[in-house]
């Protein structure tokens, strides 16, 4: 029996428990709210009780306005407020289209995707883009107040380098307890530049945001490796998608893949990456058709 490096089981975020998967809603916009709810409780059901979403989602994929995807969700809870209790609920805030990052004002902008949710608290708010232009003193300074106030309960960092992490670290020790950034078969930046390390160096959950290269990976044709996760994907009897899923799964920081889809079997059918088998071999053969090379 093949030994798989595929690991299905629950995530550890501070003190609470969070699926292998966790449902990303960039593209819940643009619907009416019992649409926008068929989907959470599809995830939800599926075990991706990370839900992550973030102020600056409705301005992509048919949305009309900044902090559409935040309302949908207020509505939904509304309606349903249940499922409130289901979710680890996670957001992102510190983008500001124009300026463009601002994490000066990460307060008023977690405040403002509060009212938008409709909730008290956020289990997890992360800075969804670094400003360049903030001392990470004054940035751990807004932090350490969000947290003493309860609004969120634990706090993160969305696509920062590892040196922008660890300066922020510096000034806010052992509060930082998850990192999300860009990381599928086609986009392995993070293995290679230090986020995966730092995660497991500093037991942060890692949070993979376009596990599917943004759909890419699975329809593309012709290349190296899509015939490597084509011939995967016939061996465990899954769709490619899945096999991506998994190739996320495998990495030993243990991180959540955050699917995106909306479509509502899709969803579903996510769950089945927890069950693929990945040995060694697989996993460093989609790394290397992926970067056109062999390893050294």
């Amino acid at each position: 029996m093949m030994n798989s490096l595929v690991d299905g089981g629950v995530r550890t975020l501070g003190d609470q428990s969070v699926g292998a998967l966790g449902y990303g809603c960039w593209r819940l916009v643009n619907m009416s709210p019992e649409a926008a709810q068929a989907r959470l409780e599809c995830a939800l059901d599926a075990g991706m009780n990370l839900i992550d979403t973030a102020d600056v989602y409705g301005l992509d994929w048919g949305g009309s306005a900044f902090g559409e995807a935040e309302a949908l969700m207020g509505d939904v809870l509304a309606q349903a407020p249940g499922l409130r209790d289901r979710m680890f609920l996670a957001t992102k805030g510190g983008i500001v289209p124009g300026t463009p990052y601002d994490s000066e004002h990460l307060e008023a902008a977690c405040d403002a995707s509060l009212s938008r949710l409709g909730v008290e608290y956020v289990d997890l708010y992360q800075i969804h883009r670094p400003d360049l232009l903030a001392h990470p003193e004054r940035t751990a300074r807004v932090l350490e107040r969000l947290l003493s106030s309860g609004k969120v309960r634990h706090v993160g960092v969305s696509n920062y380098s590892p040196t922008q992490t660890a300066a922020l670290m510096a000034h806010l020790p052992g509060k930082i307890v998850s990192q999300q950034s860009e990381f599928s078969a086609t986009h392995l930046k993070p293995l290679f530049d230090g986020v995966c390390d730092q995660c497991m160096q500093f037991k942060q959950l890692f949070l993979a945001w376009s596990p599917l290269g943004g759909g890419r990976l699975a329809t593309e044709r012709g290349s190296e490796l899509a015939a490597v996760l084509d011939e995967l994907a016939l061996r465990e009897q899954v769709e490619r998608a899945i096999v991506c899923l998994a190739f996320i799964l495998a990495h030993p920081a243990r991180p959540v893949a955050l699917v995106g889809s909306i479509d509502l079997s899709r969803i579903e059918m996510a769950a089945r990456a927890k069950q693929v088998v990945l040995t060694r071999a697989d996993v460093y053969r989609i790394i290397e058709a992926s970067m056109g090379e062999s390893l050294p």
